[in-house]
């Protein structure tokens, strides 16, 4: 069965989330607090991470930096905060996924199956194991990829976006098809997910991510690789 960890301070939505979780079949663990919910998610090992940035002993940012330095476990962001900027810190420290309060229980179960569903699925299998450029190497087999002799720290979220593209070089993969395949989402105004995580990308590989090199924009349509 699937194990959620919860960390939010909120009696009141953990007690809706537990309810809503377990019957659902989910097992779940709640931490109220960043110090608790770093020893549970070493103790119990959960498979997806809902977490609340406004802890009482710790911001939520500093808690998604300390996982990703063991974990790949995506982690679902619940927050108040709205602005971009917020938002960018938790993807860019290694966030999955962001989910604004007060939000929508079902869009939550969407988002949270669509985690557990990227890390269980089958991975592409490429005619090669190894994709060399000038600037960065992908290893599928180990799911690594090194870039001037270092390890690049990609989320769950970032490697399947970035295996959909690499596995077919050249070819121009719509945003529809990159939503529904790495969000489980069709929705047009979920563009922003791609832009967010592209630009994530590009600044983890391309030697000028303004000016990229190897994922391509193609304006209105989607995005490609040219390796």
């Amino acid at each position: 069965m699937t194990r959620v960890l919860v960390v939010e301070d909120d009696p009141q939505l953990v007690r809706a989330l537990v309810i809503n979780l377990r019957a659902r079949q989910y097992v779940v663990d709640a931490a109220p607090d960043g110090a608790t919910a770093l020893r549970l998610a070493a103790a119990r090992r959960p498979d997806v991470i809902l977490l609340d940035l406004g802890l009482p002993d710790m911001d939520g940012v500093d808690v998604i930096t300390a996982l990703r330095g063991w974990t790949r476990v995506p982690i679902l962001v619940l927050s108040a905060r709205q602005s971009s900027d917020e938002k960018v810190a938790a993807l860019d420290a290694g966030a999955d996924d962001y989910v604004t309060k007060p939000f929508s229980m079902n869009e939550l179960l969407a988002r949270l199956r669509a985690a557990v569903r990227r890390t269980e699925d089958t991975p592409l299998v490429p005619e090669t194991t190894l994709v060399e450029t000038d600037d960065f190497t992908i290893d599928f087999l180990a799911k690594k990829v090194v870039r001037e002799e270092r390890d690049v720290r990609l989320t769950p979220t970032e490697w399947h976006l970035l295996e959909i593209l690499v596995t077919s070089p050249g070819r121009l993969i719509t945003q529809k098809q990159l939503l529904q395949d790495v969000w489980g989402v069709t929705q047009s105004n979920k563009t922003n997910y791609l832009r967010v995580y592209m630009a994530q990308l590009r600044r983890k590989l391309e030697a000028d991510p303004s000016h990229p090199r190897y994922l391509i924009t193609e304006p209105g349509m989607g995005y490609r690789f040219e390796g």
